[in-house]
C-alpha cells in the first residue's frame, strides 16, 4: 500500500515558478508591506522554509518576482556610500551602465515591458518603490524620502521610456555624459532640494 502523504507540498521542479507567481499576485494586491513569507508560502500551498530556500528574504523574492537581471540593491550601493550630495549623479550613471550594456538591455526591456501589462502597474508602485527604493532614500538620510523617491522614479522611468522603449530622438543617441548633464540636476533636487509646496 502507497502512503498518503500530508501536509505542505515539497519542493519540486515547478515549486519555484510557482512561489514566483503567488508573491507576483500578492505584492501586486497587498503592496510590499502587507505580503508575508508565509502568506505567498499558504498562497502557493508549500511550506515557507521553501520560500526561503529559494529566494532568501522578502525582499530577494520581490526582486525575483520581478525578473529583474541585476540587483538594484549591489547597484545602488556605492551611491548609498557616497552619500545624499551626489546622489542624483551616481545614481543615474549607475542607471546608465546597467541599461546601455548590450547583454542587460534586452533582459531589461522584458521586466519593463512585463510591468506595463494591465496589472504590471502594482507590482512597481506597490512592489518596487516601497520595498526598494524607499529603502534607498532612507539609507541616503534624505527628508521626506516617500515623496522624493517617487520623484525620482517618475524621472526615471520617463527616462526609460523615452530612450530605450520608444527610443525618442534625440535622448535615445544621447552620450550617456550628455544624458547625465540634462537629468542629474533635476534627480538631485528631487532628492535633496527644496520642494515647499510640493505634497504639503
Amino acid at each position: 500500500m502507497t502512503a498518503v502523504t500530508r501536509g505542505r507540498r515539497p519542493g519540486g521542479p515547478d515549486t519555484r515558478a510557482q512561489i514566483l507567481a503567488a508573491a507576483r499576485e500578492l505584492f501586486a494586491a497587498r503592496g510590499f508591506a502587507r505580503t508575508s513569507v508565509r502568506a505567498v508560502a499558504a498562497q502557493a500551498g508549500v511550506d515557507p522554509s521553501l520560500v526561503h530556500h529559494y529566494f532568501g528574504r522578502k525582499d530577494d523574492l520581490l526582486l525575483a518576482s520581478l525578473e529583474m537581471p541585476v540587483d538594484p540593491r549591489e547597484l545602488l550601493a556605492p551611491v548609498v556610500a557616497a552619500g545624499a550630495d551626489a546622489a542624483g549623479e551616481g545614481l543615474l550613471r549607475a542607471f546608465l551602465g546597467a541599461w546601455d550594456d548590450p547583454a542587460l538591455q534586452p533582459v531589461l526591456l522584458g521586466a519593463v515591458r512585463r510591468l506595463l501589462e494591465p496589472g504590471g502597474e502594482s507590482l512597481l508602485t506597490e512592489g518596487f518603490v516601497p520595498g526598494v527604493l524607499l529603502p534607498v532614500g532612507r539609507a541616503l538620510g534624505i527628508d521626506r524620502p516617500e515623496l522624493r523617491m517617487p520623484l525620482v522614479a517618475s524621472q526615471v522611468l520617463g527616462l526609460i521610456l523615452t530612450r530605450y522603449v520608444l527610443r525618442l530622438e534625440p535622448v535615445s543617441s544621447l552620450p550617456s555624459d550628455a544624458v547625465v548633464a540634462a537629468y542629474a540636476p533635476t534627480l538631485q533636487r528631487y532628492l535633496t532640494g527644496d520642494l515647499d509646496g510640493v505634497g504639503g
